[in-house]
């Protein structure tokens, strides 16, 4: 029978101490490498302090009891190391769910967000001149004036052209008298041949006399033929002068506003052929009720950009003012020195001060997740 005395006592507790207790297992990452692996370096250190004195003590027994209890202690920590390393490279941690695939973000595109800047442009502009050139006498409207197509603009004075109607008018009184002159020899003409056939038939007529009547009617009627067209060519010389007197009043082409004037009273303008810059010209006019932006958009967006894309823009004059637009178009060619692609918006709800040329910024949502993306619009 084994007798322990109070020093055996004193040393047993003394190693308890130096055990390890199994702590409660919390699912947690794991703590840096560094720190595991001295773990077991300080356990093997205290085992073989606690080994020789246990064999200086108590024998080779109690030594091999204290290492078998070391051992599963080491075992179990070592255990956990090994169900938590594959947690650091991505495998599942036991007591933890791994994140679920989402099926529908995976399908859905991101939405992305393809901005840009242009300028609000009027297709419908017309840029007046004169037909014809002349003298103005007259400026019937101002620079921000509403038109209607067909109402008067500019009234110019030309005398030639003046000069040439009434020449016209009496070239063409001439021709008619010369007509008239010519259908009185024809109506003789044919008379006498009428006559002279008739009196031929009765051998009361040589056939000379026969001859010469039927000559002298076809000159009659050549004559009447020529006046005829000499009255058309002279009917044709007025309406030609007539209609560049008529020219010199200058009327809109289009319904729209007067956005530039340049006509002033007593200026002498040059005719529309005589004219090769647009400040040569009298007046624009620009339908404002039809405006689009013109905006450029990096070339790399250009497989996004697609007509009927929606949209919404600011103008820089507005800019508390946002409204819809929509791509109509995509331009055929890209911008070399830009590197961008421009875009033809329509617009819906503009600001109502709107004008031609105002700068304005864009922007697109594009891809799977665009749909409701924008905000409406402030009514």
């Amino acid at each position: 029978m084994n007798t322990t005395s109070e020093h055996d006592r004193t040393l047993a507790a003394q190693l308890r101490s130096l055990s390890i207790e199994p702590a409660a297992f919390k699912t947690q990452l794991p703590e840096p490498r560094a720190r595991r692996r001295m773990i077991p370096g300080a356990i093997f250190v205290i085992a073989a302090t606690a080994s020789l004195a246990v064999v200086a003590f108590y024998g080779p027994q109690t030594l091999e009891r204290i290492e078998v209890a070391i051992a599963g202690r080491v075992g179990d920590h070592a255990a956990i190391s090994a169900h938590e390393a594959p947690a650091r490279g991505g495998a599942i941690v036991e007591g933890m769910r791994p994140p679920a695939d989402d099926g529908a973000k995976s399908r859905a595109a991101p939405s992305r967000e393809v901005t840009g800047s242009g300028y609000v442009v009027a297709p419908d502009t017309a840029i007046v001149f004169s037909k014809y050139e002349g003298r103005v006498i007259a400026v019937e409207v101002e620079a921000g004036d509403k038109v209607e197509a067909g109402q008067v603009l500019v009234r110019l004075d030309d005398a030639g052209a003046r000069f040439a109607l009434r020449g016209a008018e009496i070239s063409e009184r001439a021709a008619e008298l010369a007509l008239d002159a010519r259908n009185i020899e024809l109506a003789q003409a044919r008379s006498s041949l009428t006559r002279t056939e008739r009196l031929a038939g009765r051998d009361a007529m040589s056939a000379q006399a026969l001859e010469e009547a039927k000559t002298a009617f076809e000159t009659a009627e050549n004559g009447a033929e020529q006046a005829q067209q000499d009255l058309a060519k002279a009917r044709l010389d007025i309406d030609r002068a007539r209609e560049q007197v008529e020219a010199l009043v200058v009327t809109a082409p289009i319904s729209g506003t007067v956005t530039r004037l340049d006509a002033h009273v007593g200026d002498t303008v040059l005719s529309r052929e005589d004219s090769v810059r647009e400040n040569e010209s009298l007046l624009a006019i620009t339908d404002t009720t039809k405006m689009v932006i013109d905006a450029d958009v990096a070339e790399a967006n250009i497989a996004l950009m697609r007509p009927g894309l929606s949209g919404e823009a600011v103008l820089d004059g507005f800019p508390d003012q946002p409204f819809t637009i929509e791509v109509s178009k995509v331009a055929p060619l890209i911008s070399r020195e830009k590197g961008t692609v421009t875009l033809r918006l329509s617009l819906r709800s503009t600001p109502s001060g709107m004008r031609p040329a105002m700068a304005a910024r864009i922007r697109l949502v594009v891809g799977e997740g665009s749909a409701g993306a924008l905000h409406p619009p402030p009514s």
